[in-house]
């Protein structure tokens, strides 16, 4: 699986860096896809007011397109979100 990460209006730290990667690790084994795709774009929306972290998760393959998308006050707790409803729609697919 490729993953990338793209911080838009600030630098991201280490931290967060290491905390993507711990948090999506897990993914490679349940898309087991070579050809997947995991995209995170984090950015800063309003800096001067609460809830302005938005991060949105798309993940790409062979099968249908997943997105997620939130907005809170911490981007860890935003990935945390967009990782349950990814979790969610895997798992409406493979009900299928």
């Amino acid at each position: 699986m490729k993953l990338t990460v793209k911080a838009i209006n600030f630098e991201m730290a280490e931290r967060l860096e290491k905390y993507i990667e711990k948090k999506t690790k897990r993914y490679e084994k349940i898309l087991n896809n070579a050809s997947a795709e995991m995209e995170i774009r984090m950015s800063v929306v309003k800096p001067e007011t609460n809830l302005n972290k938005e991060t949105k998760v798309r993940v790409m393959g062979n099968g249908p397109e997943m997105f997620a998308e939130k907005t809170c006050n911490t981007f860890e707790e935003g990935l945390d979100l967009c990782l349950e409803i990814i979790d969610r729609q895997i798992e409406k697919l493979k009900d299928r």
